[in-house]
């Protein structure tokens, strides 16, 4: 799909998007916590989705019911079939393969696009010091696991990704572990394991951490076999949310709704950058109103939420002079190599960015050029061309524009709800 955005000015408000972080993290739950969940405000991303049909695939009953909400009854982790896809969700499959490994069946766990090629070494090293016989093709996908997982105090390395971690944390406390301890080292995005532990806590689990360096596992807060159904709202999502902030601050002013400014989510941090660069921004409990103003360059380090360096390029390309932005060592097993894709892709616009080891430096206020982009498949690259297009001068072109499905497939629509121009490659305005 192609895209094109003109140059335009936003006003008016917009509800930020459900959280896949939060979603498939209570998908998970679901299953694993056995009887009722009421997953309230449920996401419909393509990794929403993935998770959903994970969980099916592994025993859950899904029925969706009138206010649209989901209704999950599951006896636990009892797999319907031999294979499951985990889409091209990164957290998904993470996340899911400890999980799946709870059972004593032989599963195949596959995936698609760049997730095919992402490196799952971890849990040929991992998974067989818990019981549990792993085949994996070469470190990448299919892997075939066969447990059950036998929780046991070991030493892992959270320093790719905290996302191995939730599902350990998860299969564990679902095995009912005790006296055992998950040594970490170097732990990365130490928020997103914050919440997966208020995840756990509201189904009933109960988790206590030593400076995130050592996971402990208390009795279950409630009786998990006769409990009553858990209720569980989707918050909205911080990460697809700071496009829509950077939006604001650069074409707006706009209002976004529906964010918690308590919420654990790394990606929250994005108001510490918009306020780093000068935003005119006001945060209130029910709202966040931010409009343009003149940006100034920041430094901001980005190692514990990776996932903001697109937006944050962005808004770097129209503050006057080098932002500074910290962990790009992160980037290079996302969707794309995003330090590479971001370099490439600014450049077609005339931002200049440099990498020089972990940094990445963005030479910003020396004009926004529009041209065609490509999102390199990347749902983040996708949006923050469509963002950084917003005050161009002339037309942008954003080529497999439909990447943004991953995570957040109202984008284009909510800009054009707020007064964005923007067109399919056929002239077609897009609509919700």
């Amino acid at each position: 799909m192609i895209v094109t955005i003109q140059p335009s000015t936003l006003k008016g408000e917009i509800q930020a998007p459900t959280s896949k972080s939060s979603m498939q993290r209570a998908c998970a739950a679901a299953l694993l916590k056995k009887g009722v969940t009421i997953i309230r405000n449920p996401g419909h991303s393509n990794d929403d989705k993935a998770a959903l049909g994970v969980i099916k695939d592994l025993g859950a009953d899904i029925t969706t019911q009138e206010d649209g909400s989901l209704l999950v009854n599951s006896h636990g982790v009892r797999p319907i079939k031999g294979e499951v896809n985990c889409g091209e969700s990164g957290l998904g499959i993470r996340m899911f393969t400890p999980v799946i490994a709870l059972s004593p069946q032989t599963v195949t766990i596959n995936g698609q696009g760049s997730l095919l090629t992402r490196p799952m070494d971890f849990f040929d090293t991992v998974l067989p010091r818990l019981g549990v016989s792993i085949q994996s093709n070469n470190g990448k996908l299919p892997l075939q696991v066969k447990g059950p997982l036998k929780p046991a105090t070991i030493e892992v390395d959270g320093s790719l990704s905290s996302q191995f971690l939730t599902g350990l944390l998860m299969a564990y406390a679902a095995a009912g572990a005790k006296d055992v301890t998950l040594q970490v080292k170097d732990l990365k995005s130490k928020p997103y394991i914050d919440l997966t532990l208020q995840v756990m806590k509201h189904f009933g689990w109960q988790v206590d951490h030593h400076n995130y360096e050592s996971f402990h596992f208390g009795d279950p807060l409630v009786n998990l076999s006769t409990s009553q159904p858990v209720n569980y709202t989707v918050e909205g999502d911080w990460s697809g949310a700071a496009f829509l902030l950077v939006a604001g601050a650069i074409a707006g002013p706009i209002k976004v709704k529906g964010l918690d400014v308590f919420s654990t989510q790394a990606d929250k941090a994005i108001l510490q950058a918009l306020m780093s660069a000068e935003a005119r921004l006001s945060v209130e409990q029910e709202q966040i109103e931010i409009g343009p103003a003149s940006l100034r360059a920041f430094h901001f380090n980005a190692t514990e939420c990776p996932d903001l360096f697109p937006p944050l390029v962005a808004l770097g390309a129209y503050c006057e002079g080098t932002t500074v932005i910290e962990g790009a060592g992160r980037l290079t097993h996302k969707e794309s190599n995003r330090a590479l894709t971001l370099q490439e892709e600014f450049g077609k616009m005339g931002i200049v960015i440099e990498l020089q080891d972990d940094l990445m430096l963005v030479r910003g206020g020396t004009g926004v050029k529009g041209a065609v982009t490509h999102s390199h498949h990347d749902h983040r690259i996708a949006m923050a061309s469509a963002v950084a297009a917003l005050k161009a001068m002339g037309n942008t072109v954003i080529e497999e524009a439909d990447a943004i499905n991953k995570s957040y497939p109202d984008f284009y629509a909510h800009l054009e709800k707020l007064g964005g121009t923007v067109s399919l490659g056929n002239g077609m305005p897009v609509h919700d």
